[in-house]
């Protein structure tokens, strides 16, 4: 398409986004295809009467919604979104225009990416990695096995409490968000660990110090999530899976591998502690997919 009338007009848009903020060459080229494309769109709107300069709201919102109609993704829409805000703005700054036509316009809603869940292998290798004969190594290996367990929230699992462990029982209580309570299953592995934690290396690291938290550093203070995700990368790559991993990587696992194992989504829920629904089915999604792989794996017509 002819786009060449407005050119001028972007390419100085373009020079004082480079001069004033050190846009890269990729954001200027992204800005000039984006910049390009509308004007485009708007000349063949009006017949070619109307550039840049001349357009409104509805114009530009009939913009975004052709890019959507055209199979473009929400997030590549809000991209160019926001070069068309930038350009507003700048021709407002210069006195070329009275008012922003983009000052309104809301932008697309960007779909929460689906969580990063591990492979069940790869799970056992992080549970392993750990050197479970010094007393930290066996305060992780007791964390990664609760978690996987439990499903726990980083900051539910450092937070945890003396008072909140019933390993006779087999449960943990947990505050989660909002306040709200729930009695999570431990199951028979993590209750293991879990006891040769609180007998044979807790009490090492809290030399004779009585701290209320269940996980504690060698310096006797309760873990922090930063320091947890720190233990959990160094131990993700001992195991060779230094990339796969995300500070939620193992609630994620835990949701996922129960879907794929035929658990009810209402009881994933309500372990993992969403008050919405919606919120636990984004799990189904990944599900769906690691059910798909291993029916082309295994199955003789995959």
């Amino acid at each position: 398409m002819d786009t060449r009338p407005d050119d001028p007009l972007i390419e100085a848009f373009l020079d004082a986004a480079w001069a004033e903020r050190g846009l890269s060459a990729n954001t200027l080229d992204a800005y000039r295809r984006d910049l390009r494309k509308l004007a485009a769109f708007l000349r063949q709107r009006s017949g070619g009467t109307a550039g840049l300069q001349a357009a409104g709201r509805d114009a530009l919102l009939a913009f975004l919604a052709a890019q959507v109609q055209s199979g473009l993704s929400p997030r590549t829409v809000t991209r160019h979104l926001s070069g068309i805000r930038q350009f507003y703005r700048w021709l407002v700054r210069e006195r070329r225009l009275d008012e922003d036509p983009s000052a309104l316009i809301d932008s697309p809603r960007v779909g929460r990416g689906l969580p990063k869940a591990l492979t069940e292998d790869q799970v056992e290798r992080l549970l392993a990695a750990p050197d479970c004969d010094t007393p930290l190594g066996l305060r992780d290996r007791a964390m990664l096995e609760l978690m996987y367990a439990t499903g726990l929230r980083v900051s539910e699992l450092v937070g945890l409490q003396q008072a909140s462990m019933n390993l006779e029982r087999g449960v943990v209580r947990v505050l989660g968000k909002g306040g709200k309570e729930r009695l999570v299953p431990l199951g028979d592995e993590a209750r293991s660990w879990m006891q040769r934690y609180l007998a044979d290396s807790r009490p090492v690291l809290a030399g004779g110090a009585v701290p209320a938290e269940v996980f504690i550093t060698a310096r006797r203070a309760g873990m922090t999530r930063q320091s947890f995700w720190h233990r959990v990368k160094a131990h993700a790559r001992t195991a060779g899976i230094g990339t796969s991993i995300s500070p939620h990587g193992l609630r994620h696992s835990f949701a996922t591998h129960l879907l794929n194992h035929g658990a009810d989504l209402r009881v994933v829920q309500l372990l993992l502690g969403h008050s919405d629904l919606s919120t636990t089915q984004i799990y189904t999604h990944i599900a769906r997919e690691g059910l798909k792989r291993l029916h082309q794996q295994h199955h003789p017509r995959g």
